[in-house]
């Protein structure tokens, strides 16, 4: 059968094609335009930061980090195993050896309880993902940081407006990275940002961004001139995709509205279908503020979850697995691989269901019958 409702589907929410026509307007697509400025003023006026800056990718962001971070051959990063490749490629793309860390079996984020083992001498950064929006135990992983003179960079792709403690998300580390991508709450189709919570790390940021030229401070009318000062790459996104970008985060009431409503019927009507077929969902920690990114069904066996793939599809329904462990990989073996095995069992067990703000009430019930009439 036909996909009729699909995993994620990105929506428009208001200005989007107002602000792009003024962006064209105002003859200025490239980087760092009104639009992107926009963009940098918001988050950082919002989360309370003292620098945005808006990228490509959240890829990007955490290249950017790992070239602030000085990240060395030789140097050792901590990670979850359960993650999206990226957060890792940019730390081994300096050099730097990955350490995978196991998660928690009910939030599925990085088992702080068993981070200290792994650090060595040679560790210079952790970077905890706050999956499904849901906060990692900060308090806990920066303690050990602290203790230990290590960086902390939160992979913050998933958890935009959440909070831990009443503190928001990517807020905690030194850095912390964004994605505007197509899946999350928040996009332009593809995109970024990295939070800049230590100033010092601020006017080479800007330099790394722009081709490693002071070309930002050439605009400041800081130089009377701008050149080659440090490495760099472009970084910067073109302002029609922060004119794009700009509209959803002003939309950010409604989207999270629309998201909250979606995410609590699921969790409300699948909740006595999973205890009787011992299903695991989502557990929110009474002290973190979720930002209703995604959904999740955690099936016993391997074997159900395929079979609840194959379920959902033949009604058009559109369900997807999510991460494969990273240290079970043919590149985490090369580094040596790790001892993630709730990692590996989740990995396999996970499923997810079609989320995304457009969802509408009669397709969600759909979804809802569906998954309950599997047995």
């Amino acid at each position: 059968m036909a996909i009729t409702i699909p995993f994620n589907q990105p929506s428009l929410v208001g200005h989007e094609h107002d602000y792009m026509c003024q962006a064209i307007e105002q003859g200025h697509l490239s980087g760092d335009g009104a639009f992107t400025k926009k963009c940098h003023a918001l988050l950082e006026h919002t989360l309370n930061v003292p620098r945005a800056l808006l990228t490509t990718s959240c890829t990007h962001a955490l290249e950017m980090a790992a070239l602030l971070l000085d990240i060395q051959p030789g140097d050792e990063v901590i990670i979850p195993s359960f993650t999206f490749v990226s957060t890792i490629n940019a730390f081994v793309l300096r050099g730097a050896k990955p350490v995978f860390a196991d998660i928690r079996p009910d939030t599925l984020n990085l088992d702080e309880t068993r981070l200290e083992a792994l650090v060595t001498p040679r560790t210079k950064a952790i970077v905890p993902v706050h999956y499904a929006g849901v906060g990692c135990e900060m308090d806990a992983i920066t303690k050990i940081a602290d203790h230990f003179g290590i960086a902390v960079v939160e992979d913050n792709a998933h958890g935009l407006f959440g909070k831990y403690k009443d503190r928001y998300l990517g807020t905690f580390g030194c850095l912390a990275t964004q994605s505007f991508h197509d899946t999350k709450n928040f996009t332009c189709g593809e995109g970024g940002a990295l939070l800049i919570n230590a100033p010092e790390y601020t006017e080479r940021a800007e330099i790394l961004r722009e081709k490693g030229t002071n070309r930002s401070r050439f605009y400041r009318g800081l130089v009377d001139k701008y050149t080659w000062v440090d490495v760099g790459s472009s970084y910067l996104p073109s302002d029609l995709l922060a004119a794009f970008l700009y509209a959803q985060l002003e939309g950010r009431a409604s989207i999270q509205a629309s998201r909250r409503r979606i995410w609590e019927s699921y969790h409300t009507h699948l909740a006595d279908w999973a205890l009787a077929h011992d299903v695991q969902l989502p557990f929110i920690p009474v002290y973190c503020e979720q930002p209703y990114h995604l959904y999740y069904l955690l099936m016993p066996t391997p074997e159900q979850r395929q079979a609840m793939i194959d379920h959902l599809r033949a009604q058009g329904i559109q369900s997807v697995f999510h991460y494969l462990p990273l240290h079970a990989s043919d590149v985490g073996q090369r580094f040596g691989g790790g001892d993630c095995p709730v990692t590996e069992s989740v990995s396999e067990r996970l499923l997810r269901l079609p989320f995304y703000h457009a969802l509408s009430e009669g397709d969600q019930i759909r979804v809802i019958e569906a998954v309950t009439a599997f047995s």
